[in-house]
């Protein structure tokens, strides 16, 4: 999957939102994130491993989490409840008073039917557009907030 969208947060707000491991993460990623699945494992000073779902979602992936070259946070799964294993990264760019971000990642084969039907939709249907848009929401709340 790939998405690019703009918002208001700046570069830096944008990198402290993705890498922001604490308690907050689920209030900060509140329309993308399940507090009763998030369970942060291990975390270093440009890491963190992390157990993450979205809500109503039957998936959940342990990501381990990498922001150590400058503006850009790369991810790569460690266990997954589909079986396959991927990776991916989001690129954050400068514009303007805000930001530019170029996302794309994969999610691996998928064991099961079910699973390789939902992982195919997701990744063939308009989901990109829908999580373009709930990043934005999310990145320019965030960017609103600490103003």
């Amino acid at each position: 999957m790939r998405l690019e969208l703009t918002t208001t947060a700046s570069p830096e707000q944008v990198l402290s939102a993705l890498t922001d491991f604490s308690d907050r993460r689920p209030q900060i990623w509140h329309r993308t994130l399940d507090p009763r699945t998030y369970e942060l494992r291990e975390q270093g000073d440009t890491w963190a491993v992390a157990k993450e779902s979205t809500a109503g979602s039957p998936f959940w992936v342990v990501e381990r989490y990498d922001w150590s070259d400058p503006g850009v946070v790369r991810w790569t799964d460690v266990e997954t409840s589909w079986g396959g294993l991927g990776s991916g990264e989001v690129r954050i760019l400068p514009d303007g008073a805000g930001s530019r971000l170029q996302a794309a990642w994969s999610n691996g084969e998928a064991a099961g039917l079910r699973d390789k039907v939902l992982l195919w939709l997701l990744h063939r249907g308009p989901m990109h557009r829908v999580i373009s848009r709930m990043w934005r929401r999310t990145l320019d709340e965030y960017a609103a907030s600490a103003g």
